[in-house]
């Protein structure tokens, strides 16, 4: 059984650089330091699960060669994670047959309501996509294998976000502030943990390096990598000051969870 997890974009709302070209701090001669908005992909044997769907969804899935989606699993309703939707209609085509999408109430009323038709048919197009509540487990069978999507509720700002933890292995918290305590235990001693690491300075809505720092000593997962990383954190100027376990992700940084 294969399961790889792929980093598709690792930026922040507006990415690296910029839509007017500004790029901060980031030294753009490094490649890693150009960052799309955050979307990943879980390679299920030859199921593509896609999370969340950026608005760059469309130059992510050609760069990272994905020629079929199975499944959609949102985190959240921000535009950042949602509005590149419409990049699902050709596996639309490709199969004649809607994608499913799973994602909480408050997103769900979201989608239904920004994105209607993707969801009803309109103007003589077919809907492409069904929507289904997202529950607090997932499990999902291919060629008699199986894996476990669990879904865990965290603070991202004044909103949840969904925290994603596949198979007890690794976690995928890509937009949030806080982790509850009473998720903890579920938490302990990841093979990965892929989060949410903003800038340097505080933000209501989103951890810093030193918050992650913190919750890195709390649950000891084996490896963490860094995501939706503003124009601030320069790739390799941040690796040099993060510990050995702890890591800057990047656009197409894929990792092995089973082989």
């Amino acid at each position: 059984m294969s399961v790889k997890f792929v980093i598709l974009g690792s930026g922040s709302s507006m990415g690296v650089p910029r839509a007017d070209g500004y790029s901060g701090d980031c030294d753009l001669k490094n490649k890693k330091n150009f960052r799309t908005r955050c979307s990943a992909l879980i390679k299920f044997n030859d199921q593509n699960i896609l999370i969340d769907t950026s608005p760059d969804l469309r130059s992510q899935l050609l760069k990272n060669k994905i020629r079929t989606i199975s499944k959609v699993f949102y985190t959240h309703l921000h535009a950042d994670q949602t509005h590149g939707i419409n990049d699902l209609r050709p596996f639309f085509l490709i199969n004649k047959k809607q994608i499913s999408v799973y994602a909480d109430s408050n997103t769900k009323r979201y989608l239904l309501s920004t994105f209607k038709y993707c969801f009803k048919p309109s103007f003589g197009y077919p809907s492409t996509l069904d929507i289904n509540t997202l529950k607090k487990q997932h499990q999902i069978t291919n060629k008699n294998k199986k894996i476990l999507i669990e879904s865990i509720p965290v603070q991202h700002g004044n909103i949840k976000s969904i925290c994603y933890l596949i198979d007890n292995k690794l976690a995928y918290a890509s937009d949030i502030s806080l982790f509850y305590k009473k998720d903890y235990k579920k938490l302990k001693n990841l093979k990965y943990l892929i989060i949410d690491c903003l800038w340097y300075r505080n933000h209501p809505a989103h951890f810093n390096l030193d918050q992650v720092l913190e919750l890195v000593k709390n649950i000891t997962p084996r490896k963490t990598i860094l995501t939706n990383m503003h124009s601030d954190l320069d790739y390799a100027k941040l690796k040099k000051r993060l510990p050995k376990n702890i890591i800057p992700g990047f656009d197409g940084m894929t990792v092995n969870l089973k082989n």
